[in-house]
């Protein structure tokens, strides 16, 4: 393996290097998409997680959406990530990259969709994880690889055949050592009045030896495309609250201030599994709300350069204690990997 190899296989990218290959060797490497339609109200996400245990690489496969409720997830036998360019698959099962998204997790959980007109993460030097891009050996990393896009396809939830038109998509990718933290946040969100614009975050905390840190980075592009990320501690520190049902954000830097409040109801969210990848078997751990309120304002220097709400917003606890709490309080079997929402 050569220099460059074994410096990806830790999970770090160098300075102007793409995070989008996948990075050889890594417990985790996880792939996500997820589609909002304004015009009918719809969210869809997919997800796949590719993991390594002692057997191989295998998948933690998820497939949820609003207003319905809809949820199926996998513990899939196979899986590889792309070495050149993103891309996640499992067989038959998934299928996914910048140009089209499949899923087949049964007749009854189908989705079958093209991507046109991307908007890409457009900061050449770092990822969403800026300087800790180059940081070897983090716990977790993340990068927001597509702002924006269109979509076009056909989903299958249950006895419901959903027709995709004109709709609007965003993906990212988290990879990492084995675990997850204790804790962590992540929002996401299109669907407002300007359809290129799209607000992402993630938080918790990230720990690479003695290292350790809480870090929350948060991405904005606004509307006409320029792309704002804040998130470094003491040069554009980012402050988070996640509470039960609200997160609240207030970030600055750069001549830059973005506030941003999210709330939803606790028991409208999906309960999703995250992999144990060397026990080879999924766990609940995160409580993701597929519509939620978010409310974002950025101004630049006192001044607002843009304001805005979408009520189709994502919005994410997470933490393995925090979902097993909930799978209890919802009366079900706190060893379960996943649950839909209370209410849809």
């Amino acid at each position: 393996m050569g220099l460059r190899a074994w410096y990806r296989s830790t999970g770090a990218d160098l300075p102007f290097q793409s995070p989008l290959p996948a990075h050889p060797g890594v417990a985790m490497e996880g792939y996500f998409w997820r589609i909002t339609d304004p015009a009918t109200g719809r969210v869809m996400i997919a997800l796949n997680g590719v993991n390594l245990g002692p057997k191989g690489p295998w998948a933690t496969l998820g497939f949820a959406a609003h207003p319905s409720g809809f949820l199926r997830v996998d513990a899939h036998r196979t899986a590889s990530a792309d070495p050149t360019r993103v891309g996640a698959h499992a067989g038959d099962a998934f299928h996914g990259d910048d140009r089209r998204l499949c899923v087949d997790l049964g007749p009854d959980a189908r989705l079958d969709v093209t991507i046109s007109d991307p908007l890409p993460w457009s900061h050449r030097a770092f990822g969403g994880s800026s300087i800790f891009q180059a940081v070897p050996a983090l716990n977790q990393y993340w990068h927001p690889w597509l702002l924006g896009g269109r979509v076009n396809g056909t989903a299958r939830l249950g006895d419901e055949t959903w027709q995709l038109r004109d709709a609007q998509i965003y993906a990212e990718k988290n990879w990492g050592r084995e675990g997850f933290p204790d804790s962590w946040w992540w929002g996401q969100a299109q669907g407002f009045e300007e359809r290129d614009a799209c607000v992402a975050f993630a938080g918790g905390q990230i720990h690479a030896g003695p290292l350790r840190t809480e870090v929350t980075g948060l991405v904005v592009r606004l509307p006409g495309g320029r792309v704002i990320r804040l998130g470094n501690p003491g040069v554009s520190p980012v402050h988070a609250v996640a509470e039960d049902e609200r997160w609240m954000l207030r970030g600055r830097g750069f001549g830059w201030t973005i506030d941003i409040d999210g709330t939803a109801p606790r028991g409208a969210s999906h309960i999703l599994p995250v992999p144990l990848p060397s026990q080879e078997r999924n766990t609940a751990g995160a409580l993701e709300h597929l519509a939620g309120v978010l409310e974002v304002t950025v101004r630049r220097r006192g001044r607002v350069v843009w304001a805005g709400r979408s009520a189709l917003a994502g919005l994410e606890h997470g933490g393995l204690e925090r979902a097993r709490a909930e799978l209890v309080r919802r009366g079900l079997d706190p060893a379960a990997t996943h649950a839909p929402p209370v209410t849809g």
